[in-house]
C-alpha cells in the first residue's frame, strides 16, 4: 500500500467511483465489494484502487478476488487481519479514468454526466433545472438526480429518466444535459 496523499484535487480530477467496499469477510482480510461497474467483475481490471481516508488518499492493491454468491470479495495485498480489514469497509473505491477502455459511438460513463447543467426544453423554452449530481440505477432504466442551484429555475431537486424520450441531447464540451422535463413535475 502506499502512503495517502494529500493532492485531493488533482486525485478527485483524474479518478472516479467504481465500486465500494462494504464489509469484512471471513478471518484473513477479505473484504464484500459492491461493483458500480458492468459487468460487475471489470472493477477488477480497474487496479490500483484509491480509497478516500481522513488523511487524504490511499493506494491499494487486490491479489486475489471472486465470486461469492450475488457479490464478490477481494483479498487486499498485506492484508490478513479480519479487525484490520474493518478500517477498509464501508469506503468507496475510485479508479483512474485512464484506465477505462474507449466507448464506441454516443456511448458515456456515468462520471461524465455528473456535473453537467440540466436545461429543459420543455414547452419550447430553455430553463435550467440545475446540475446532474449523481445517476442512480432503478432496474428499468437509470435515472439523473438533478439538484437546484442559484443559477436554475429553482432549487428543487428533481429524478429525471435517462432514457431517449426526456434526455435529448448531451454535450461534454459545453457542459450541459438537454431534456424535455416539465419543470413543475
Amino acid at each position: 500500500m502506499r502512503p495517502a496523499s494529500n493532492d485531493s484535487e488533482t486525485l478527485v480530477a483524474e479518478k472516479m467511483v467504481a465500486g465500494r467496499i462494504v464489509s469484512i469477510h471471513g478471518v484473513k482480510g477479505w473484504v464484500k465489494v459492491n461493483s458500480f461497474t458492468e459487468p460487475r467483475e471489470n472493477l477488477f481490471k480497474y487496479g490500483p484502487w484509491w480509497l478516500k481516508t481522513p488523511r487524504g488518499w490511499r493506494e491499494i492493491e487486490f491479489d486475489e478476488f471472486r465470486k461469492q454468491g450475488k457479490g464478490l470479495i477481494a483479498h487486499i495485498v498485506g492484508l490478513d487481519d479480519r479487525d484490520e480489514a474493518r478500517n477498509y469497509c464501508q469506503q468507496n473505491i475510485a479508479v483512474s479514468k485512464d484506465v477505462l477502455p474507449e466507448l464506441s459511438g454516443d456511448e458515456l460513463y456515468w462520471h461524465q454526466l455528473e456535473g453537467l447543467t440540466a436545461i429543459t426544453v420543455h414547452g419550447g423554452e430553455r430553463k435550467t433545472l440545475g446540475v446532474v449530481k449523481q445517476l442512480l440505477e432503478t432496474g428499468a432504466n437509470d435515472v439523473l438526480m438533478v439538484k437546484g442551484n442559484s443559477d436554475s429555475l429553482d432549487r428543487k431537486e428533481r429524478l429525471i429518466p435517462y432514457a431517449d424520450q426526456f434526455v435529448l441531447n448531451v454535450d461534454l464540451e459545453a457542459g450541459e444535459i438537454e431534456v424535455d422535463w416539465d419543470p413543475d413535475f
